[in-house]
């Protein structure tokens, strides 16, 4: 493995054998890690949030499955 950092990212070689499921895992939390490290919101927001999209996805099933 080889790190370099340039003038505005850092690249990393990996020996073609490595897994590309796992790197896409270890991408995917990088990506998460870079746009959630500026943000203000709290658990309770993420959870709000949440409890908000669970509770809108379930009247869009209701009504297009004709529950109570």
């Amino acid at each position: 493995m080889k790190l370099e950092r340039t003038k505005n990212e850092i690249l990393v070689r990996l020996p073609a054998w490595v897994d590309l499921s796992e790197l896409q895992n270890m991408l995917d939390y990088l990506a998460y890690k870079e746009l959630t490290a500026k943000s203000e919101a709290t658990q309770d927001d993420a959870d709000q949030l949440v409890k908000e999209a669970k509770s809108a996805l379930w009247g869009k099933v209701k009504s297009t499955r004709d529950l109570k």
